[in-house]
């Protein structure tokens, strides 16, 4: 009985290895001569998308959309052993879910993914914002019941090395007012979003949709057989 349990506990074992974190580096990609990270976010607001640890600081929307779609000639990847990627689409900006601008603090007390307004604090249902609160765990500046935190801002980085406080782009129009050159942003040094002027200038940082599939290496594929291996002539041995 002991040895079956410890041949579940074994495939237990290699299971989970197998499976993903939220937030996993999956490797580096090399850009202007120098490597920064590949964050697989595997769920956010239902996509699987991947990070690139840089900041393209302090430039207009329309230059920060020019800068993210460059990206797909300009980056090297390099993938970690184990992993392999399907990219879908071209590298961009982060998107924001657009609507009318309500003034909000509440988050998301249902669950479901629905909320009520779509400017202010703790606003997960854009990517900015789902990676900042829920992957990261940073606070806003307000909880969900307009009470001011002491610790507020970009104080988790997890494995982000190049994630700045300050305002960052998205890539959404703010559709309200078409006639105007207006997107949407998020302020990481206390979680607020908001509209602002694309010609203001405003940092960027560029994600690509992605499906990710992490398979063992073969150490540990091997290592895996000589265990199941021996614990199988362990149950032989006790039949008899």
């Amino acid at each position: 009985m002991k040895k079956i349990f410890l041949l579940g506990a074994l495939i237990s074992l290699l299971l989970s290895g197998m499976a993903q974190a939220t937030l996993t580096t999956i490797g580096t990609a090399t850009y202007n001569g120098s490597n920064y990270n590949l964050i697989w976010d595997d769920d956010n607001n239902g996509k699987s998308v991947v990070w690139l640890d840089y900041t393209n600081a302090n430039a207009s929307l329309p230059d920060q959309q020019t800068w993210a779609a460059s990206l797909d000639a300009e980056l090297t990847i390099n993938l970690n052993a184990g992993y392999t990627v399907a990219w879908d689409g071209s590298w961009r900006l982060p998107e924001t879910v657009d609507g009318v601008a309500v003034y909000g603090y509440e988050g998301d007390p249902n669950g479901d993914g629905v909320y009520t307004y779509t400017y202010g604090y703790n606003l997960s249902n854009s990517e900015m914002g789902h990676l900042f609160y829920q992957e990261l765990g940073n606070n806003g500046r307000y909880d969900t019941n307009q009470d001011e935190q002491s610790e507020y801002g970009l104080n988790n980085k997890g494995d982000f090395a190049n994630l700045v406080q300050g305002w960052y782009w998205s890539g959404t129009r703010y559709t309200e007012h078409m006639n105007q050159e207006i997107y949407w942003s998020f302020k990481t040094s206390d979680g607020y979003q908001v509209t602002n002027s694309g010609s203001f200038r405003d940092n960027g940082i560029a994600l690509r949709t992605a499906q990710v599939s992490a398979v063992p290496v073969p150490g540990t594929v091997l290592l895996f057989a000589v265990g199941l291996t021996g614990l199988a002539a362990g149950l032989r041995k006790n039949r008899r």
